[in-house]
């Protein structure tokens, strides 16, 4: 199934982007409650669907699911959980020794292997589960990546898993806790003119709002595992893309609270700037 996509998905406006999930199973479908589901809508999730939470066989078997059946309205995308170095420490080992045993763990582990790196929207906006990467000089570097593969210790795989964007300084790529890089708003601005696209989304990071805007709006960053691990207070964010190729919708969810925010891309007001209604 996955084998038969590029390892650079490609998929068409209208979508929906859904960034971490984390095993939280309830909340992943109450987020399908409030923006539609599959087929009638059309998915891209970016990725750590297990891990951390209570229901991460769940999650991804619904998921699965629903790819085997809906194959071109929902495309997934593999995060720096689906890998077995991570998952077996934080949580879904565990999960899936107590609920079905070893073999199924290993049976996942095949499928993540196989999962697309990235994906790209209508040509324009390109999404992954961590962020840019020194190596990423054109789009077909993503393309020529074979699969199955495993994440090393750096590279390219690491780096669309693991790095992160800041907002300290404009400057390049820098190495941070010997995993993966770090990038300023000079590093997106230079890699959307170089790969001919328009915005960046990622997840990876929890952010409060459930989604985070940096580098003149070309980079957003959105989570959707609400309250994460019960040890935060954040919110979910499902970024939506309109026929127009305007993000036009982030819904919230902040435990029974819903907020509807219009988010213009294409603006020069400041990146932290949202209009509630």
């Amino acid at each position: 199934m996955f084998m038969e996509e590029s390892n650079l998905c490609e998929c068409e406006v209208p979508i929906k982007v859904i960034g971490d999930i984390h095993a939280q199973y309830q909340d992943m479908n109450r987020l399908f409650d409030l923006v539609g589901r599959v087929p009638e809508e059309r998915f891209i999730f970016l990725g750590d669907y297990v891990d951390r939470g209570p229901q991460g066989v769940e999650v991804i078997i619904l998921l699965f699911a629903l790819k085997l059946r809906y194959r071109d309205r929902i495309y997934l995308l593999r995060g720096n959980h689906e890998t077995p170095a991570v998952n077996k420490i934080y949580g879904f080992y565990n999960e899936c020794v107590m609920k079905y045993g070893a073999g199924m763990w290993w049976d996942f582990q095949w499928c993540f292997n196989r999962i697309p790196l990235a994906g790209l929207i209508s040509k324009k906006v390109l999404c992954m589960h961590g962020g840019l990467s020194p190596e990423l000089n054109h789009l077909d570097v993503i393309r020529n990546i074979p699969r199955p593969c495993e994440p090393l210790d750096r590279g390219l795989l690491i780096d669309l898993t693991w790095s992160d964007p800041t907002n300290k300084g404009d400057g390049p790529f820098s190495h941070v806790s010997g995993i993966s890089y770090m990038f300023g708003k000079g590093v997106v601005q230079q890699a959307c003119q170089m790969l001919g696209i328009d915005l960046i989304i990622r997840a990876h990071q929890v952010v409060q709002d459930g989604y985070e805007m940096m580098a003149g709006r070309r980079l957003i960053t959105v989570f959707s595992a609400p309250n994460y691990c019960g040890q935060f207070t954040n919110a979910a964010a499902i970024v939506c893309l309109d026929e127009d190729m305007q993000v036009r919708q982030t819904f919230k969810r902040s435990a029974s609270v819903v907020s509807l925010c219009v988010i213009p891309v294409q603006t020069n007001t400041t990146d932290s700037t949202a209009f509630l209604l």
